[in-house]
């Protein structure tokens, strides 16, 4: 029996709506003969499936033989990506030029070179408009095949304006494609790393940047070189945990788009990818009156009935602003209200399991930790905690692993759990050795944690919790060990215990003076 999983047929027809199957159905038998009818019915079949099961298929239709099977699922998958082309190819630009350059073509084949000229040109006007310039690389290509078969007077004209005109899209398209591949494989550390954890994190990949970028002159950068070049800068400032930096080329990012409603929709989804990015930075910033203007703009793109929203977009629409939403109850520190929308996200994830790979969910999980944790659940946290140190691939943001393992120390202390804080603090240290992550500020944790059980008195406790403290505090403006503030506020934590605070109290206390702080900051 297949897996609903491993089925891509399945999966392609479970991801159609209402309207595409409907669409499909009416495209699909327009073709008359054995061989549709044998596909529209394995249509059915698998459309009325909750989890795919060939057996059960073959069961149910007797016409359908297993040798057949495979070149059956073949023909519907090819049939239904005709019929999605055909539905979706005036809603998307993309694929509107991409047909352009298709008719070109065919015309071309057949000797109609005036007319495959005359529709080349429709798409390069649309092209040149939307800034498709990789699209507009395979228009010049049959453009210049074109001009040669058609001679006129004006021809030498015509090669002279085509000649640096191509010279110019491929310095263009290089500065893209070098842009971009700095962005991914920034992404690529990001995602094995974290933040950069040491000098030696940082030489390489500041080294890594400047020795890859191009000489250029920004006010010469075309829009589309712009926006991967502001996207590889946000990426870096991120990594170096430069958020003030990151949050600049944040904000020219979305500036490209600002009042452009054309280069909106062509390109939404860097779009809806670079206020993501300037919301990230905001809320590291505590900026949040900024935080929540941005957010509106977020909000602006599901209720502007003129954009054409793709499940792609909305899918990540929902991990964004799920993150977010999240993200302002911990700027405020708003811990009873956080745990409501942690309930409410929680519900929602199964639905785009499929769709969330395992860094989005160890993201989402320690955000739900923490905030069960600032909300003294710490139960409920450790559950969430143990989802991240029981995933399968350690190499995937070993960073948080690592950091989730101090917090569900942590949580076990406060649940009088002795005997599970003596094992975690032992497998915690091997795993962040083994990780070459064992900086300063785990090795004083874990030592404290450690010696936990040999104190017997409130005021030796009271002196342990103080000069912890007084130790992490220096590290919290060290530019390598400030990364762990960023996952766990364990200073608010430290003073909760001095004070004798709940630590939502004193969490809440200092995020709104730190927003105060910031606004101050942008007044002047």
């Amino acid at each position: 029996m297949s897996n609903k999983n491993s089925d891509q047929l399945f999966q392609l027809i479970q991801s159609l709506n209402k309207g595409e199957k409907r669409h499909f159905k009416l495209y699909a038998s327009r073709h008359k003969g054995g061989e549709n009818a044998k596909f529209l019915k394995l249509f059915d079949l698998i459309n009325n499936q909750t989890n795919f099961n060939e057996a059960k298929i073959l069961a149910k239709d007797k016409a359908l033989k297993p040798s057949q099977l495979p070149n059956l699922k073949q023909n519907l998958y090819k049939q239904i990506m005709a019929s999605l082309r055909m539905l979706h190819s005036g809603n998307d630009i993309t694929l509107s030029i991409r047909e352009i350059i298709d008719n070109a073509t065919i015309l071309y084949n057949r000797c109609l070179y005036q007319q495959s000229l005359k529709t080349l040109e429709k798409g390069k006007e649309l092209a040149k408009k939307y800034e498709k310039n990789v699209l507009l690389l395979d228009i010049h290509n049959l453009e210049k095949k074109l001009i040669s078969k058609i001679v006129k007077k004006d021809i030498q004209e015509r090669i002279d304006g085509l000649v640096p005109e191509g010279e110019q899209l491929l310095k263009k398209l290089t500065n893209i494609n070098t842009f971009s591949n700095l962005s991914s494989k920034l992404y690529g550390l990001y995602i094995k790393l974290g933040f950069t954890r040491n000098s030696a994190d940082f030489e390489i990949v500041n080294s890594f940047l400047y020795s890859s970028l191009p000489a250029f002159k920004e006010e010469n950068l075309s829009l589309e070189e712009k926006m991967y070049l502001y996207n590889a800068f946000v990426a870096y400032y991120f990594f170096i945990q430069d958020y003030r930096r990151a949050s600049d080329y944040a904000k020219k990012l979305v500036g490209l788009f600002e009042g452009n409603d054309l280069i909106i929709q062509s390109k939404l989804e860097m779009y809806v990818k670079a206020i993501n990015s300037l919301l990230d930075s905001q809320s590291k910033l505590s900026q949040y009156e900024e935080f929540i203007q941005t957010s509106l703009k977020f909000e602006a793109i599901v209720s502007q009935e003129s954009l054409r929203v793709s499940d792609n977009v909305n899918y990540l629409m929902f991990k964004y602003s799920s993150k977010h939403n999240l993200d302002k109850y911990f700027m405020l520190g708003e811990f009873n209200k956080g745990v409501i929308e942690v309930e409410e996200i929680a519900s929602k994830l199964d639905i785009y399991a499929d769709k969330l790979n395992d860094h989005s969910k160890q993201i989402f999980y320690y955000k739900f930790a923490c905030m069960y944790f600032g909300n003294n659940q710490y139960k409920d946290a450790v559950t969430w905690l143990n989802k991240i140190i029981n995933a399968k691939d350690e190499d995937i943001r070993s960073d948080i692993s690592g950091f989730a393992r101090i917090l569900i120390l942590i949580s076990h202390y406060e649940l009088n759990n002795d005997d599970l804080v003596e094992y975690y603090v032992r497998s915690t240290y091997r795993f962040l050795a083994k990780k070459d992550d064992l900086h300063f500020y785990q090795t004083r944790i874990l030592r404290f944690l450690k010696r936990l059980n040999s104190i017997t008195t409130a005021k030796d406790l009271h002196s342990a919790f103080a000069d912890l403290l007084d130790h992490l505090i220096p590290l919290t403006t060290n530019p390598y060990e400030k990364r762990a503030f960023v996952y766990f506020d364990i200073i608010s934590w430290l003073e909760s215990k001095i004070q004798n605070r709940p630590v939502k109290e004193v969490i809440r206390e200092k995020a709104l003076k730190r927003i105060a702080s910031a606004n101050e900051k942008d007044l002047n």
